[in-house]
Protein backbone atom coordinates (compact mmCIF):
# COMPACT_ATOMS: atom_id res chain seq x y z
CA UNK A 1 0.00 0.00 0.00
CA UNK A 2 1.24 3.26 -1.16
CA UNK A 3 1.94 5.83 1.91
CA UNK A 4 -0.98 7.80 2.76
CA UNK A 5 -0.77 11.00 4.83
CA UNK A 6 -2.92 11.09 7.97
CA UNK A 7 -5.37 13.45 6.44
CA UNK A 8 -5.65 10.65 3.68
CA UNK A 9 -6.04 8.05 6.23
CA UNK A 10 -8.60 9.89 8.36
CA UNK A 11 -10.15 10.76 4.98
CA UNK A 12 -10.80 6.77 3.96
CA UNK A 13 -11.68 5.92 7.40
CA UNK A 14 -14.13 9.05 7.74
CA UNK A 15 -16.17 8.08 4.42
CA UNK A 16 -16.44 4.60 5.85
CA UNK A 17 -17.97 5.45 9.29
CA UNK A 18 -20.18 8.00 7.56
CA UNK A 19 -21.60 4.96 5.32
CA UNK A 20 -22.02 2.74 8.54
CA UNK A 21 -23.33 4.80 10.86
CA UNK A 22 -25.49 7.23 8.82
CA UNK A 23 -25.47 11.23 7.82
CA UNK A 24 -27.14 12.44 10.85
CA UNK A 25 -25.34 10.18 13.50
CA UNK A 26 -22.12 10.53 11.90
CA UNK A 27 -22.91 14.86 11.52
CA UNK A 28 -23.21 14.56 15.05
CA UNK A 29 -20.80 13.31 16.89
CA UNK A 30 -17.77 12.40 14.01
CA UNK A 31 -18.02 15.19 11.61
CA UNK A 32 -17.08 18.15 14.57
CA UNK A 33 -13.98 15.92 14.93
CA UNK A 34 -10.49 17.06 13.85
CA UNK A 35 -7.25 15.95 12.94
CA UNK A 36 -4.34 17.38 14.81
CA UNK A 37 -0.59 16.72 15.69
CA UNK A 38 -0.27 16.53 19.77
CA UNK A 39 2.50 17.81 21.91
CA UNK A 40 4.71 14.90 21.69
CA UNK A 41 4.05 13.99 17.97
CA UNK A 42 1.63 11.57 17.99
CA UNK A 43 -1.50 12.01 16.06
CA UNK A 44 -4.74 12.80 18.14
CA UNK A 45 -8.50 13.35 17.11
CA UNK A 46 -9.81 15.80 18.65
CA UNK A 47 -13.19 16.14 19.41
CA UNK A 48 -15.30 19.73 20.68
CA UNK A 49 -16.28 18.36 23.89
CA UNK A 50 -16.22 15.72 26.24
CA UNK A 51 -19.45 14.30 25.56
CA UNK A 52 -18.46 13.99 22.25
CA UNK A 53 -15.22 12.23 23.18
CA UNK A 54 -17.25 9.88 25.43
CA UNK A 55 -19.70 9.01 22.87
CA UNK A 56 -16.77 7.97 20.26
CA UNK A 57 -14.94 5.77 23.09
CA UNK A 58 -18.11 4.33 23.37
CA UNK A 59 -19.86 3.32 20.33
CA UNK A 60 -17.20 4.22 17.91
CA UNK A 61 -13.88 4.27 18.65
CA UNK A 62 -12.74 0.25 17.93
CA UNK A 63 -14.21 0.58 14.50
CA UNK A 64 -12.19 3.72 14.07
CA UNK A 65 -9.08 1.50 15.25
CA UNK A 66 -9.86 -0.99 12.71
CA UNK A 67 -10.29 1.49 10.01
CA UNK A 68 -7.13 3.15 10.85
CA UNK A 69 -5.20 0.38 10.98
CA UNK A 70 -6.35 -0.49 7.04
CA UNK A 71 -5.83 2.71 5.94
CA UNK A 72 -2.39 3.66 7.69
CA UNK A 73 0.50 1.54 6.08
CA UNK A 74 2.64 2.75 8.39
CA UNK A 75 0.96 1.92 11.79
CA UNK A 76 0.89 5.29 13.21
CA UNK A 77 -0.70 5.69 16.48
CA UNK A 78 -4.11 7.73 16.93
CA UNK A 79 -5.28 8.88 20.13
CA UNK A 80 -8.51 10.80 21.13
CA UNK A 81 -8.70 13.81 23.35
CA UNK A 82 -11.67 16.57 23.76
CA UNK A 83 -10.51 19.92 23.05
CA UNK A 84 -9.88 21.12 26.49
CA UNK A 85 -7.83 17.55 27.19
CA UNK A 86 -5.93 18.27 24.07
CA UNK A 87 -5.54 21.98 24.34
CA UNK A 88 -3.91 21.59 28.44
CA UNK A 89 -0.51 21.21 29.53
CA UNK A 90 0.78 17.53 30.11
CA UNK A 91 1.40 14.38 28.31
CA UNK A 92 -0.97 12.23 26.89
CA UNK A 93 -2.64 10.12 29.47
CA UNK A 94 -6.44 9.47 27.92
CA UNK A 95 -5.84 6.37 25.67
CA UNK A 96 -3.31 4.07 25.14
CA UNK A 97 -2.63 1.44 22.71
CA UNK A 98 -1.45 -1.90 23.41
CA UNK A 99 0.33 -4.33 20.85
CA UNK A 100 0.72 -7.52 19.42
CA UNK A 101 2.30 -8.91 16.83
CA UNK A 102 -0.10 -9.94 13.93
CA UNK A 103 -0.06 -9.58 10.01
CA UNK A 104 -0.63 -5.93 8.10
CA UNK A 105 -4.20 -5.83 6.84
CA UNK A 106 -4.20 -6.38 3.16
CA UNK A 107 -5.41 -3.77 1.15
CA UNK A 108 -9.11 -3.71 -0.32
CA UNK A 109 -8.64 -1.64 -2.97
CA UNK A 110 -8.26 -5.05 -5.24
CA UNK A 111 -8.88 -8.21 -2.91
CA UNK A 112 -8.36 -10.27 -5.15
CA UNK A 113 -4.98 -9.28 -6.18
CA UNK A 114 -3.81 -7.54 -3.24
CA UNK A 115 -0.01 -7.99 -2.25
CA UNK A 116 0.31 -9.47 0.98
CA UNK A 117 2.44 -7.29 3.74
CA UNK A 118 5.29 -7.85 6.04
CA UNK A 119 4.07 -8.78 9.52
CA UNK A 120 5.27 -5.99 12.38
CA UNK A 121 3.75 -4.95 15.65
CA UNK A 122 0.68 -3.33 14.57
CA UNK A 123 -1.99 -1.60 16.95
CA UNK A 124 -4.71 -3.30 17.49
CA UNK A 125 -6.78 -2.58 20.45
CA UNK A 126 -6.90 0.43 23.29
CA UNK A 127 -7.94 0.86 26.72
CA UNK A 128 -10.17 3.56 27.66
CA UNK A 129 -8.84 5.48 30.36
CA UNK A 130 -12.58 5.91 31.82
CA UNK A 131 -12.22 2.02 32.40
CA UNK A 132 -10.47 1.92 35.69
CA UNK A 133 -11.19 1.33 39.47
CA UNK A 134 -11.34 4.64 40.79
CA UNK A 135 -14.00 5.00 38.29
CA UNK A 136 -16.15 1.81 39.06
CA UNK A 137 -18.79 2.32 41.42
CA UNK A 138 -19.26 -0.68 43.90
CA UNK A 139 -22.48 -1.97 44.99
CA UNK A 140 -23.74 -5.06 47.01
CA UNK A 141 -24.15 -6.59 42.76
CA UNK A 142 -20.19 -6.18 42.22
CA UNK A 143 -18.58 -6.13 45.19
CA UNK A 144 -16.86 -9.66 45.04
CA UNK A 145 -16.13 -9.42 41.11
CA UNK A 146 -14.20 -6.52 42.21
CA UNK A 147 -12.49 -7.86 44.75
CA UNK A 148 -11.70 -10.33 42.34
CA UNK A 149 -10.29 -8.15 40.03
CA UNK A 150 -8.42 -5.99 42.36
CA UNK A 151 -6.26 -8.93 43.11
CA UNK A 152 -5.78 -10.19 39.62
CA UNK A 153 -4.65 -6.79 39.21
CA UNK A 154 -2.05 -6.77 41.84
CA UNK A 155 -0.12 -10.03 41.06
CA UNK A 156 -0.96 -11.73 44.37
CA UNK A 157 0.04 -15.51 44.82
CA UNK A 158 -2.59 -17.59 45.10
CA UNK A 159 -4.73 -16.84 42.03
CA UNK A 160 -7.04 -19.05 40.41
CA UNK A 161 -6.94 -19.47 36.75
CA UNK A 162 -8.68 -18.63 34.71
CA UNK A 163 -10.40 -16.00 36.04
CA UNK A 164 -14.41 -15.33 34.50
CA UNK A 165 -16.39 -12.90 34.91
CA UNK A 166 -20.16 -13.34 33.61
CA UNK A 167 -22.69 -10.98 33.25
CA UNK A 168 -25.46 -9.62 30.77
CA UNK A 169 -24.54 -6.45 28.70
CA UNK A 170 -24.15 -3.33 30.26
CA UNK A 171 -23.17 -4.97 33.84
CA UNK A 172 -19.77 -3.45 34.04
CA UNK A 173 -17.08 -6.56 32.41
CA UNK A 174 -15.51 -4.64 30.23
CA UNK A 175 -15.08 -1.90 32.43
CA UNK A 176 -13.23 -4.65 34.75
CA UNK A 177 -11.14 -5.94 32.46
CA UNK A 178 -9.80 -3.00 31.40
CA UNK A 179 -9.18 -1.78 35.17
CA UNK A 180 -7.38 -5.06 35.69
CA UNK A 181 -5.02 -4.21 32.66
CA UNK A 182 -4.60 -0.86 33.35
CA UNK A 183 -3.75 -1.43 37.31
CA UNK A 184 -1.39 -4.27 36.95
CA UNK A 185 0.81 -2.50 34.00
CA UNK A 186 1.40 0.56 36.88
CA UNK A 187 1.67 -1.97 39.73
CA UNK A 188 4.53 -4.34 37.22
CA UNK A 189 5.68 -2.28 34.40
CA UNK A 190 8.06 -4.81 33.67
CA UNK A 191 5.44 -7.67 33.22
CA UNK A 192 3.60 -8.13 29.79
CA UNK A 193 -0.18 -7.64 29.40
CA UNK A 194 -2.58 -7.92 26.36
CA UNK A 195 -5.98 -6.93 26.26
CA UNK A 196 -8.32 -8.21 23.52
CA UNK A 197 -11.67 -8.19 22.43
CA UNK A 198 -13.18 -11.69 21.12
CA UNK A 199 -13.78 -9.94 17.73
CA UNK A 200 -9.54 -8.86 17.74
CA UNK A 201 -9.01 -12.33 18.19
CA UNK A 202 -10.72 -13.64 15.59
CA UNK A 203 -10.04 -10.65 13.40
CA UNK A 204 -5.90 -11.54 14.07
CA UNK A 205 -5.68 -14.74 14.02
CA UNK A 206 -7.53 -15.24 10.69
CA UNK A 207 -5.23 -12.24 9.52
CA UNK A 208 -2.36 -14.46 10.85
CA UNK A 209 -3.33 -17.60 8.88
CA UNK A 210 -3.96 -15.44 5.68
CA UNK A 211 -0.38 -14.37 6.02
CA UNK A 212 1.28 -17.66 7.26
CA UNK A 213 2.40 -16.16 10.78
CA UNK A 214 0.67 -18.05 12.85
CA UNK A 215 3.34 -19.33 15.10
CA UNK A 216 4.19 -15.36 15.60
CA UNK A 217 0.65 -15.12 16.69
CA UNK A 218 0.64 -18.03 19.28
CA UNK A 219 4.06 -17.05 20.62
CA UNK A 220 2.82 -13.19 20.97
CA UNK A 221 0.36 -14.70 23.28
CA UNK A 222 1.96 -17.33 24.91
CA UNK A 223 4.57 -15.23 25.99
CA UNK A 224 1.84 -12.76 27.92
CA UNK A 225 2.35 -12.77 31.76
CA UNK A 226 -1.45 -11.70 32.07
CA UNK A 227 -3.99 -12.52 28.99
CA UNK A 228 -7.48 -10.76 29.22
CA UNK A 229 -10.09 -11.37 26.59
CA UNK A 230 -13.54 -9.69 26.37
CA UNK A 231 -16.57 -11.65 25.37
CA UNK A 232 -15.52 -14.98 25.16
CA UNK A 233 -18.83 -16.42 23.64
CA UNK A 234 -17.85 -14.63 20.24
CA UNK A 235 -15.26 -17.55 19.62
CA UNK A 236 -17.93 -20.52 19.97
CA UNK A 237 -18.95 -21.76 16.61
CA UNK A 238 -15.51 -20.81 14.77
CA UNK A 239 -13.38 -24.45 15.41
CA UNK A 240 -10.15 -22.98 14.49
CA UNK A 241 -9.96 -20.03 16.81
CA UNK A 242 -11.54 -22.14 19.45
CA UNK A 243 -8.70 -24.89 19.09
CA UNK A 244 -6.13 -21.53 19.31
CA UNK A 245 -8.05 -20.43 22.55
CA UNK A 246 -7.75 -23.52 24.17
CA UNK A 247 -4.09 -24.29 23.23
CA UNK A 248 -2.69 -20.77 24.59
CA UNK A 249 -5.12 -21.08 27.78
CA UNK A 250 -4.11 -24.26 28.52
CA UNK A 251 0.23 -23.04 27.88
CA UNK A 252 -0.59 -20.44 29.78
CA UNK A 253 -2.17 -21.97 32.76
CA UNK A 254 0.48 -24.37 32.79
CA UNK A 255 3.33 -21.72 32.73
CA UNK A 256 1.44 -20.41 35.87
CA UNK A 257 0.42 -17.18 33.99
CA UNK A 258 -2.75 -15.28 34.23
CA UNK A 259 -5.23 -15.84 31.74
CA UNK A 260 -8.87 -13.60 32.30
CA UNK A 261 -12.59 -13.59 30.21
CA UNK A 262 -15.12 -12.09 30.31
CA UNK A 263 -18.94 -13.53 29.38
CA UNK A 264 -22.60 -13.01 29.20
CA UNK A 265 -22.86 -16.20 30.58
CA UNK A 266 -21.48 -18.88 33.14
CA UNK A 267 -18.94 -21.15 30.96
CA UNK A 268 -21.43 -24.14 32.03
CA UNK A 269 -24.05 -22.22 29.92
CA UNK A 270 -22.02 -21.82 26.71
CA UNK A 271 -23.16 -24.61 24.80
CA UNK A 272 -21.73 -23.31 21.79
CA UNK A 273 -18.38 -23.50 22.83
CA UNK A 274 -16.02 -26.82 22.09
CA UNK A 275 -16.34 -28.74 25.18
CA UNK A 276 -12.54 -28.72 26.31
CA UNK A 277 -12.96 -25.11 26.00
CA UNK A 278 -15.13 -24.81 28.37
CA UNK A 279 -14.01 -27.19 30.98
CA UNK A 280 -11.18 -25.11 31.00
CA UNK A 281 -12.60 -22.23 31.58
CA UNK A 282 -15.06 -23.72 34.24
CA UNK A 283 -11.92 -24.80 36.36
CA UNK A 284 -10.87 -21.58 37.81
CA UNK A 285 -12.74 -19.08 39.29
CA UNK A 286 -16.18 -18.08 38.10
CA UNK A 287 -17.58 -15.27 39.04
CA UNK A 288 -20.78 -13.70 38.37
CA UNK A 289 -21.84 -9.90 38.27
CA UNK A 290 -25.55 -9.37 39.01
CA UNK A 291 -27.58 -6.16 37.51
CA UNK A 292 -27.42 -2.67 39.55
CA UNK A 293 -29.99 -2.51 42.59
CA UNK A 294 -31.32 1.16 42.30
CA UNK A 295 -28.99 2.17 45.14
CA UNK A 296 -25.87 1.37 42.87
CA UNK A 297 -27.22 3.10 39.71
CA UNK A 298 -28.35 6.08 41.73
CA UNK A 299 -24.73 6.38 42.81
CA UNK A 300 -23.63 5.60 39.22
CA UNK A 301 -26.24 8.71 37.98
CA UNK A 302 -24.53 10.96 40.39
CA UNK A 303 -20.78 10.57 39.69
CA UNK A 304 -21.44 10.25 36.30
CA UNK A 305 -23.92 13.72 36.71
CA UNK A 306 -20.87 15.45 38.93
CA UNK A 307 -18.15 14.41 36.07
CA UNK A 308 -19.53 15.38 33.15
CA UNK A 309 -21.22 18.42 34.12
CA UNK A 310 -17.90 19.40 35.34
CA UNK A 311 -16.26 18.50 32.15
CA UNK A 312 -19.21 20.38 30.03
CA UNK A 313 -17.71 23.63 32.16
CA UNK A 314 -21.50 23.62 34.03
CA UNK A 315 -22.09 24.25 37.36
CA UNK A 316 -25.36 22.48 38.48
CA UNK A 317 -26.38 19.08 39.79
CA UNK A 318 -29.38 17.16 39.06
CA UNK A 319 -32.34 17.24 40.76
CA UNK A 320 -33.20 14.23 43.39
CA UNK A 321 -36.27 13.72 41.50
CA UNK A 322 -35.21 13.50 38.11
CA UNK A 323 -31.76 10.93 38.93
CA UNK A 324 -34.30 8.96 40.75
CA UNK A 325 -36.68 8.60 37.27
CA UNK A 326 -33.81 7.55 35.18
CA UNK A 327 -32.86 4.76 37.71
CA UNK A 328 -36.20 3.25 37.92
CA UNK A 329 -36.69 3.59 34.25
CA UNK A 330 -33.20 2.12 33.14
CA UNK A 331 -32.71 -1.10 35.16
CA UNK A 332 -31.63 -3.08 32.64
CA UNK A 333 -28.25 -2.23 31.74
CA UNK A 334 -25.54 0.58 33.12
CA UNK A 335 -24.75 1.41 29.79
CA UNK A 336 -28.38 2.39 28.88
CA UNK A 337 -28.47 4.13 32.04
CA UNK A 338 -25.23 6.56 30.74
CA UNK A 339 -26.29 6.73 27.95
CA UNK A 340 -29.46 8.24 28.85
CA UNK A 341 -27.43 10.68 31.14
CA UNK A 342 -25.17 11.96 28.40
CA UNK A 343 -28.05 12.99 26.25
CA UNK A 344 -30.13 14.77 28.71
CA UNK A 345 -26.98 16.59 29.35
CA UNK A 346 -25.69 17.27 25.97
CA UNK A 347 -29.46 18.26 25.12
CA UNK A 348 -29.99 20.72 28.23
CA UNK A 349 -26.70 21.92 28.67
CA UNK A 350 -26.10 24.84 31.13
CA UNK A 351 -29.76 23.97 32.30
CA UNK A 352 -29.44 20.74 33.11
CA UNK A 353 -30.10 21.93 37.09
CA UNK A 354 -32.86 23.03 37.11
CA UNK A 355 -34.78 20.51 34.44
CA UNK A 356 -38.10 18.97 36.06
CA UNK A 357 -38.99 15.90 35.43
CA UNK A 358 -41.48 16.53 32.83
CA UNK A 359 -38.90 18.45 30.66
CA UNK A 360 -36.44 15.76 31.45
CA UNK A 361 -39.16 12.89 29.94
CA UNK A 362 -39.24 15.25 27.18
CA UNK A 363 -35.54 15.04 26.11
CA UNK A 364 -35.74 11.28 26.40
CA UNK A 365 -39.07 10.81 25.05
CA UNK A 366 -37.10 8.77 21.56
CA UNK A 367 -35.18 7.10 24.05
CA UNK A 368 -37.90 6.35 26.56
CA UNK A 369 -40.25 5.09 23.29
CA UNK A 370 -37.88 3.08 21.70
CA UNK A 371 -38.47 -0.49 22.26
CA UNK A 372 -40.64 0.50 25.20
CA UNK A 373 -43.29 -2.24 26.18
CA UNK A 374 -46.91 -0.68 26.97
CA UNK A 375 -47.35 -1.35 30.68
CA UNK A 376 -51.11 -0.55 32.39
CA UNK A 377 -52.70 -0.02 35.98
CA UNK A 378 -54.03 -3.57 35.15
CA UNK A 379 -50.83 -5.18 34.23
CA UNK A 380 -49.15 -3.91 37.21
CA UNK A 381 -52.32 -4.84 39.56
CA UNK A 382 -51.49 -8.49 38.07
CA UNK A 383 -48.27 -8.70 38.70
CA UNK A 384 -47.89 -7.33 41.85
CA UNK A 385 -51.30 -9.68 43.10
CA UNK A 386 -49.36 -12.98 41.92
CA UNK A 387 -45.96 -11.70 43.79
CA UNK A 388 -47.28 -10.87 46.89
CA UNK A 389 -49.54 -14.18 46.77
CA UNK A 390 -52.57 -12.53 46.63
CA UNK A 391 -55.83 -11.55 44.19
CA UNK A 392 -56.05 -8.59 42.14
CA UNK A 393 -59.58 -7.97 43.73
CA UNK A 394 -57.62 -7.42 47.09
CA UNK A 395 -55.79 -4.70 45.62
CA UNK A 396 -58.95 -2.64 44.69
CA UNK A 397 -61.00 -3.49 47.86
CA UNK A 398 -61.46 -2.30 50.97
CA UNK A 399 -59.66 -4.24 53.15
CA UNK A 400 -56.89 -2.26 54.92
CA UNK A 401 -54.85 -5.55 56.95
CA UNK A 402 -51.16 -4.98 56.44
CA UNK A 403 -50.81 -8.16 54.49
CA UNK A 404 -52.74 -6.30 51.52
CA UNK A 405 -52.60 -2.35 52.21
CA UNK A 406 -48.86 -2.59 51.95
CA UNK A 407 -48.46 -4.35 48.30
CA UNK A 408 -51.84 -2.04 47.54
CA UNK A 409 -49.08 0.87 47.82
CA UNK A 410 -46.91 -0.49 45.70
CA UNK A 411 -49.09 -0.96 43.14
CA UNK A 412 -50.25 2.31 43.26
CA UNK A 413 -46.58 3.43 43.30
CA UNK A 414 -45.64 1.09 40.54
CA UNK A 415 -48.65 2.69 38.40
CA UNK A 416 -47.30 6.43 39.38
CA UNK A 417 -43.97 5.38 38.08
CA UNK A 418 -44.58 3.35 35.09
CA UNK A 419 -47.85 4.59 33.23
CA UNK A 420 -48.54 8.26 32.35
CA UNK A 421 -52.18 8.09 34.09
CA UNK A 422 -52.85 10.67 36.44
CA UNK A 423 -53.11 10.44 40.51
CA UNK A 424 -56.79 10.81 39.75
CA UNK A 425 -56.91 7.84 37.36
CA UNK A 426 -54.92 5.68 39.12
CA UNK A 427 -57.17 5.68 42.59
CA UNK A 428 -60.22 5.42 40.62
CA UNK A 429 -58.63 1.82 38.90
CA UNK A 430 -58.05 0.84 42.99
CA UNK A 431 -61.77 0.50 43.91
CA UNK A 432 -62.59 4.59 43.34
CA UNK A 433 -59.97 5.77 45.55
CA UNK A 434 -59.07 9.31 46.08
CA UNK A 435 -56.24 10.78 44.80
CA UNK A 436 -54.51 12.39 47.83
CA UNK A 437 -55.00 8.06 48.80
CA UNK A 438 -52.42 7.76 46.14
CA UNK A 439 -49.79 10.31 46.67
CA UNK A 440 -50.07 8.77 50.04
CA UNK A 441 -48.77 5.89 49.01
CA UNK A 442 -46.43 7.18 46.49
CA UNK A 443 -44.53 8.90 49.14
CA UNK A 444 -44.81 6.29 51.51
CA UNK A 445 -43.01 3.56 49.47
CA UNK A 446 -40.59 6.15 48.66
CA UNK A 447 -39.87 6.28 52.42
CA UNK A 448 -39.69 3.11 53.23
CA UNK A 449 -37.68 1.12 50.45
CA UNK A 450 -34.98 3.66 51.39
CA UNK A 451 -35.10 1.31 54.90
CA UNK A 452 -36.88 -1.83 53.63
CA UNK A 453 -33.92 -4.24 51.83
CA UNK A 454 -37.10 -6.59 51.09
CA UNK A 455 -39.71 -4.29 50.15
CA UNK A 456 -36.51 -2.65 47.56
CA UNK A 457 -36.74 -6.03 46.01
CA UNK A 458 -40.10 -6.99 45.55
CA UNK A 459 -40.07 -3.22 43.85
CA UNK A 460 -36.99 -4.14 41.62
CA UNK A 461 -38.34 -7.57 40.67
CA UNK A 462 -41.45 -6.60 40.11
CA UNK A 463 -40.24 -3.76 37.27
CA UNK A 464 -38.34 -6.33 35.73
CA UNK A 465 -41.32 -8.79 35.13
CA UNK A 466 -43.02 -5.88 34.02
CA UNK A 467 -40.84 -4.87 31.41
CA UNK A 468 -40.44 -8.13 30.22
CA UNK A 469 -36.85 -8.69 31.92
Amino acid sequence: MASETPAGVWGKASQALRGELGDDTYGSWLAPACLRTAPGGELCLVTPTGIARDWILRYAWRRIGELWAKYDPQARVLTLKSRLEFEAAGGDTHVQPLTIETAEPVSTDSPATAPVASARPTRIQWLQDRFTFDTFVKGPSNEFALAVARRVASWADGHFNPVVFHGAYGFGKTHLLNAIAWDAMRSAPEKKVVYLTAERFLSSFVRALMERKAADFKDELRSADLLLIDDVHFIGGKQSSEEELFHTLAALMEDGRRVVFSADRPPAALAEIDARLRSHLSAGLVCGIEPADRSLRLDILERKATLLCRQQGVAAQLRPDVLQFLADRFTDSVRELEGALNTLIVRAGAGVGGLTLEETQAFLGPTLRGGEKRITVDDIQKATAVHFGLNQADLISERRTRSVARPRQAAMWLAKKMTTRSLPDIGRRFGGRDHTTVLHAVRRIDELRAGDPQLARDLETLTRKLRGG
